[in-house]
């Protein structure tokens, strides 16, 4: 049974521990220079401390202390966690190979398997529940790797994977709720609580970064709470819930995979083509395209939490929604119609109108 009080106390000490511990943590990065030094694929000018992530991990683990949950997988899911930040960590200070940092990832898919954490079955329309067998462990490895890579490539902008990735526990966070997934929902609403302390001093202009040791953590656990969650759902199609809910990251990394293979560029090397970058191109400032973003993350949130409680009918119409978001966000990113935009550029054009409108009237 959930107690709403001993959430919202453990999310208040989650965002307040994360806000004040964000302070030594940046005097920490910088005695020791674990700064992000501008680039040319980066757009800040000042080199910036960056292991804020650790002020995130510790402030939702001093939330989680105050709910004190018991869990079969607690211990294995901490061991990952922890894991995971020591390798975010020393990537952010070191620059580690992208094998050394698959390695660490895989480590801590590994402690989850063991412990029997595992995406054993899909629903599908019209089949049923499908037991995966065999390939349980491969989806699995596959899911974590690829959410705590994906919240790591969209974490571009200021403010951009910590919003996010806070609105897309927030969806989780509800369902959880609604499908009394309690140990779900404890790990999500401490995290949102350091979310939230953390993007005080993240939102542009930022004065830390999360680094690797946030995104990666975040990732992690967002993979977790989501085979914890919205895998165990038995609604119709919910296998494509947390698919929706995560679609901003998702889809900006499978973007990022074709275009790269298309130019025949190496896939884990970075560039600054992502979709928030390409709204930076179109003409939008730092903050409107780091809003933009989240009113996009917000509207699969809400689609996906329509999704999980709706009819085939209304499913059916979701699915379109997202189709269209989708082709939105693919028009962005310049993968469809020879690099056009015409939705886009149709939404702008209107934009404007109504701008130079506005202005026409207030000279008149």
């Amino acid at each position: 049974m959930l107690n709403y009080i001993d959430l919202m106390i453990a999310s208040f000490i989650a965002l307040i521990a994360t806000f004040f511990l964000a302070f030594p943590i940046k005097k920490l990065a910088i005695k020791f220079n674990i700064v992000d030094l501008p680039v040319r694929r980066k757009i800040h000018k000042n080199a910036t401390p960056r292991i804020g992530g650790l002020a995130i991990f510790l402030g939702a683990s001093l939330g989680l202390l105050y709910l004190q949950p018991s869990h079969v997988h607690l211990l294995e899911i901490s061991l990952g966690a922890l894991v995971i930040v020591i390798t975010g960590m020393l990537d952010d200070r070191y620059d580690i190979r992208p094998i050394v940092k698959l390695s660490g990832q895989l480590i801590a898919a590994s402690f989850l398997i063991s412990s029997g954490l595992i995406i054993e079955r899909i629903t599908l329309p019209f089949i049923g529940m499908i037991d995966l067998g065999v390939f349980s462990v491969l989806i699995t490895v596959l899911w974590v790797v690829g959410i705590t890579n994906a919240i790591n490539l969209i974490d571009g902008l200021d403010g951009l994977a910590t919003g996010v990735s806070t609105i897309a526990l927030l969806s989780m966070l509800f369902m959880a709720i609604v499908d009394m997934q309690v140990f779900a929902a404890y790990l999500a609403i401490v995290i949102i609580g350091a979310n939230l302390g953390f993007l005080y001093h993240n939102f542009y202009p930022a004065k830390i970064y999360m680094g690797d040791t946030g995104s990666n953590f975040l990732g992690y656990m967002i993979a977790v709470i989501s085979m914890l969650g919205l895998f165990k759902n038995i609604a119709l199609f919910s296998f494509i819930i947390p698919v929706i809910v995560l679609a901003v990251p998702i889809f900006d990394t499978l973007f990022a995979i074709i275009r790269r293979a298309s130019n025949k560029q190496q896939i884990m090397k970075p560039d600054n083509k992502h979709i928030h970058y390409q709204l930076l191109r179109v003409g939008f400032t730092h903050r409107q395209s780091v809003l933009i973003m989240y009113a996009f993350s917000l509207l699969f949130g809400i689609l996906a939490i329509l999704f999980s409680e709706a009819s085939l009918v209304v499913s059916l119409l979701v699915t379109l929604v997202v189709l269209i978001l989708i082709h939105v966000l693919a028009e962005i990113a310049g993968l469809v119609a020879g690099g056009k935009r015409p939705v886009v550029d149709g939404v702008l054009k209107l934009l404007r109108i109504k701008k130079d409108t506005a202005v026409n009237g207030q000279n008149k």
